[in-house]
C-alpha cells in the first residue's frame, strides 16, 4: 500500500529520483618522457660577472670611479694659452691612464679593455699606425679616448714653431678623418715641448697639452715625485708595446701590472676627458 501511494506521489508531483554523478576518472600518470625539465640557472648578477672578466686576467675589480665633475677643473680660455697638465686637481682618489705611441697592436689588450671596461685615453702617431688604424677602431668603440701624438714623433723642441704646426695639425686632420672628430687633448713626444708648441697646439684646436706624474715600466712604475706614490688626479703614461720591447712579457701583462699597483695604492681609474 505504501509503495502504491509513493508511486502516485511522485507521478502527482512530476519528480524523479536523483541518480548521484559519477566520479571522476583518475588521469593517468603522465610517462617519464613528459616530466617537467628543471627552471633554468638564474643568470650571475652583475658583480660576479665583473668579477669572472676580472679575476680571468688575474685582477680584482677596481672600485667605480666616482661620477664626473659638473664643471670640468681644467678647461682652457676662450682665445687663451693652451693649459699644460701633469695631473687633475682632484682630491678623489682616481689616476688617469694615457697609453702612447700605437706601434704594438695586441688582439689580447683589445678583449682585455672590452671586458675590464676600465677608461683610457690612446695618444696616436701616425707614423707608427698609419699600416693598422683598423686595429685601434674596436677600442674607439669601446669608448676609450683618441688623441694627438704627432705625425712622425719628433722632438718638438728641436723644430720652429711652423713646422711643429704641421706636425700637430696634420695628426688632427688624419685622426679626424678617421675618427670622425678632431682631438682635443695634444701629448708632445718625449714630453718635450716650448711656447713655440702651446702657440702651434692652439691654432690646431687642442684644449690641452698633456703629460704624466708616471710611467709604467716593465714591471714598476716610475715616479716623478720623491715620495714614489699616487697622488689624487695623476695622470699615468703607458705605451703600446710587446714582448720585444717588454723582455718578453705582453702588453697586457704589462697592463695587469699597472692596475694592480694602481688597486694597491687604493686608487681608481677614472676618463681624462670627463676633466679636462
Amino acid at each position: 500500500m505504501w509503495a502504491a501511494l509513493t508511486a502516485v506521489t511522485l507521478l502527482m508531483t512530476g519528480c524523479t529520483a536523483a541518480t548521484p554523478p559519477p566520479a571522476p576518472a583518475t588521469p593517468p600518470a603522465a610517462p617519464a618522457t613528459e616530466r617537467r625539465a628543471a627552471p633554468p640557472e638564474p643568470a650571475p648578477a652583475p658583480g660576479a660577472a665583473r668579477t669572472a672578466a676580472y679575476r680571468k686576467w688575474g685582477l680584482e675589480p677596481l672600485a667605480a670611479p666616482p661620477a664626473p665633475p659638473a664643471v670640468k677643473p681644467v678647461k682652457r680660455a676662450p682665445g687663451g694659452p693652451v693649459p699644460v697638465i701633469s695631473d687633475i686637481p682632484t682630491r678623489e682618489k682616481v689616476v688617469f691612464l694615457t697609453i702612447d705611441d700605437g706601434a704594438e697592436k695586441d688582439p689580447g689588450f683589445v678583449r682585455m679593455m672590452d671586458e675590464l671596461g676600465v677608461p683610457f685615453t690612446m695618444f696616436l702617431t701616425d707614423s707608427v699606425i698609419s699600416g693598422n688604424y683598423g686595429y685601434f677602431d674596436p677600442l674607439v668603440a669601446q669608448g676609450h679616448g683618441v688623441a694627438n701624438h704627432t705625425l712622425t714623433h719628433p722632438n718638438l723642441r728641436t723644430l720652429p714653431q711652423e713646422a711643429q704646426r704641421r706636425e700637430i695639425c696634420g695628426q688632427q686632420e688624419r685622426l679626424k678623418k678617421r675618427y670622425g672628430t678632431a682631438p682635443r687633448l695634444f701629448r708632445p713626444p718625449f714630453g718635450n715641448w716650448n711656447e713655440a708648441t702651446r702657440a702651434a697646439a692652439g691654432t690646431c684646436g687642442v684644449d690641452a697639452i698633456v703629460l704624466w706624474r708616471e710611467s709604467m715600466q716593465i714591471k714598476n712604475m716610475q715616479y716623478q715625485r720623491g715620495d714614489r706614490k699616487l697622488h689624487p688626479g695623476d695622470i699615468v703614461l703607458a705605451h703600446f708595446r710587446g714582448p720585444g720591447e717588454l723582455k718578453g712579457r705582453t702588453m697586457t701583462e704589462m697592463t695587469a701590472t699597472m692596475l694592480r699597483k694602481i688597486q694597491e695604492q687604493g686608487f681608481t681609474v677614472a676618463r681624462l676627458e670627463d676633466y679636462v
